[in-house]
């Protein structure tokens, strides 16, 4: 937005420091005035010689005459002073501000990796400029998991339109080809598409936080996703476990069975070959619910548990199966708590397998 030019605030300081120290000045020469000047007579007095031989009393007048100039040239001097030590005392003030303000112009350009590192004791400044850096350490992280986001999505939506655009010119290339195996499979990599692109959009609406909040329970959608994927569980011959209370919270009922649906989809598909066991549990805390899905499976490393949040990380075991989803499972159940402000903890099991544990704030008392 265009702005007319002003005055700076290191002149609107200086002009203040100036203009407050005049005013006192002006007030103590007034105190002396009122407390001194006023109680000498103003014409001249009979004393009696024996009582000062050697001394004069002054009148009001030859004080005046006396004081009035060098009162004068004290409120110059504290003009000049006020000014000068105004102008250097305010540079020095507004000197972490113009840092503020420069990293703030570095950061419009683009360069979010430049910080502020204000040195000195804890003020008002530097609280600014701490929260400033942590700000464009946000930004920093945030921009570059968007660009590594965007670039793994635009991986992974190439490789299906890639695969279609070869099965035609395969197709094209051989008439005598049987179109009924051309069509099966383009179905299949047309299917993955659209799984994708539902998981995007889904991860744009539970970052926006564009939802409204509603009484759920998580025990009944954790019913609902297992009676959902029971028919996969009993292909790949998995059987569940379910345990828990009533777990009321509030938030989107179609994201928060999302987010029960891929956990439970997530313990199938990542499983044992065969004899796998999945276990559901809900429970209740006084400020919390926390839905548990944990399954039996490899063992895996505490570091690798950590990267399965991560945006189209898949494990190999999954991606050659015939749900191997498209790398977004669990980046979407971190999102969706996230956006319902809860926290999500992956801890590996000692025997294989992962427990993955989402806590969510509990509904107040009585809602619903």
């Amino acid at each position: 937005m265009d702005r007319r030019p002003g005055v700076s605030v290191r002149l609107k300081l200086t002009l203040s420091y100036a203009g407050f120290l005049m005013i006192a000045g002006v007030l103590l020469l007034g105190a002396v005035w009122v407390f001194l000047l006023r109680y000498v007579p103003d014409r001249a007095m009979l004393k009696n010689p024996d009582d000062r031989p050697d001394g004069v009393f002054p009148i009001r007048s030859v004080l005046l005459d006396v004081f009035a100039p060098r009162a004068a040239a004290v409120l110059v001097f504290l003009l000049f002073f006020g000014l000068l030590g105004g102008w250097i005392l305010a540079g020095r003030m507004l000197a972490p501000l113009t840092r503020i303000t420069d990293a703030t112009r570095t950061a419009t350009k683009g360069s979010l990796s430049h910080r502020i590192r204000l040195p000195g004791r804890k003020d008002e400044f530097r609280e600014l400029a701490d929260a400033f850096d942590a700000m464009l350490a946000r930004l920093e992280a945030h921009v570059a998991e968007q660009q590594r986001f965007a670039a793994n999505a635009s991986h992974e939506l190439r490789t299906p339109l890639a695969v279609s655009k070869a099965l035609l010119d395969v197709a094209r290339a051989d008439p005598d080809q049987d179109p009924g195996e051309v069509i099966d499979r383009l179905h299949a990599v047309n299917t993955r598409a659209i799984d994708l692109t539902e998981a995007l959009l889904l991860l744009s609406h539970a970052d926006q936080r564009s939802f409204t909040r509603e009484d759920v329970d998580l025990s009944l959608l954790a019913e609902e996703a297992i009676e959902t994927l029971l028919p996969l569980a009993e292909k790949r011959g998995v059987t569940f476990e379910t345990s828990g209370d009533i777990t009321p919270t509030l938030g989107s009922h179609a994201l928060l069975l999302q987010l029960t649906t891929n956990l439970v989809h997530n313990a199938i598909v990542h499983n044992l070959p065969e004899q796998g066991t999945v276990w559901v549990d809900t429970g209740a805390r006084p400020d919390t619910v926390v839905l548990t899905v944990e399954n039996t499976g490899e063992k895996l490393t505490p570091q690798q548990a950590s990267t399965l949040t991560e945006r189209f990380q898949r494990g190999t075991e999954r991606v050659h199966t015939d749900h191997a989803g498209v790398g977004l499972g669990l980046a979407i159940v971190k999102t969706i708590t996230h956006a319902h402000d809860g926290t999500l903890t992956l801890t590996p099991r000692p025997d294989g397998g992962i427990r993955i544990t989402v806590e969510l704030p509990a509904a107040a008392s009585g809602a619903g």
